[in-house]
């Protein structure tokens, strides 16, 4: 698929901010989903670092198999190939460390605080609304993953959502009450994602967790939670995450990690 041309506030905006990623960005004005683009070109050997960018996604994709709502110049929708990716942890450090280049960047770009919610999610204000989220995906078979494709879409400016997100979802404009400049934010948080990576490559994923920590404390310090096993819905605390970016959680006297599905924060989150 043949990019486009990058706008000239984007290319401006690179230009002042010089992130590394830039050197391997490919704009779309209008794609399926950026993180599909990403993985046909890293299945087709793309370099560490390779980043798409779209205006519209006709199909972006959340977690657990949820669309991702993508209007044009409503938003950032950015995928980078990350590679080699050996971490312990694999895709769940990786998303973890792309959800702290993302709120570092809202903050850095716009001035809005931002917080993070286990495992993928930025959020803001009392109960949490979403403005962001994380989707990373393996690509090949093997482990660890010979790459790994991070997707990243950040809600820029207020639309009408649709009905099953309307009451949770927000963007950093509808928050502020006031313009923000999404090509300055694109690239700010190519910046950080890049510093992030670069960091957690030199052996500095314990400095990532803490940073992780310190964004999301809202949700840990024994934070009430449910989620949902094999034998149904269950309640306890969030205690931490540990070093392989499991949620660890307290249930009848005993820790548990967990690693994946749906965990809700009723104090915060409803």
């Amino acid at each position: 698929m043949l990019a486009d041309a990058l706008p000239q506030d984007l290319r401006e905006a690179l230009d002042a901010v010089r992130p590394s990623l830039a050197a391997r960005i490919r704009f779309f004005a209008e794609v399926d989903s950026t993180n599909d683009e990403a993985l046909r070109l890293a299945e087709a050997g793309a370099g560490d670092g390779t980043a798409v960018v779209a205006d519209l996604q006709r199909a972006g994709r959340g977690r657990r198999g949820r669309s991702w709502f993508s209007p044009p110049g409503a938003g950032v929708y950015l995928s980078v190939v990350v590679r080699p990716c050996d971490w312990p942890g694999g895709l769940a450090l990786v998303t973890l460390g792309a959800g702290v280049a993302a709120a570092r960047a809202v903050t850095a770009a716009s001035g809005l605080p931002v917080e993070l919610k286990w495992p993928n999610d930025l959020v803001v204000g009392r109960p949490w609304r979403k403005l962001g989220g994380v989707l990373s995906e393996a690509v090949g078979s093997r482990a660890p993953a010979e790459a790994v494709v991070v997707g990243i879409g950040i809600n820029l400016r207020p639309v009408a959502y649709p009905p099953e997100i309307a009451d949770r979802a927000t963007s950093i404009e509808g928050e502020l009450g006031r313009p923000a400049d999404r090509a300055m934010l694109t690239a700010v948080l190519l910046a950080e994602l890049d510093r992030v990576l670069s960091k957690m490559r030199g052996d500095e994923t314990a400095w990532m967790c803490d940073e992780w920590r310190r964004l999301a404390r809202s949700g840990l310090g024994r934070a009430p939670v449910r989620w949902q096993d094999r034998g149904g819905w269950r309640t306890g605390a969030a205690v931490d995450i540990d070093e392989d970016g499991a949620l660890v959680v307290e249930s009848a006297g005993r820790r548990e990690r967990i690693i994946s599905g749906e965990v809700l924060w009723d104090r915060v989150d409803a």
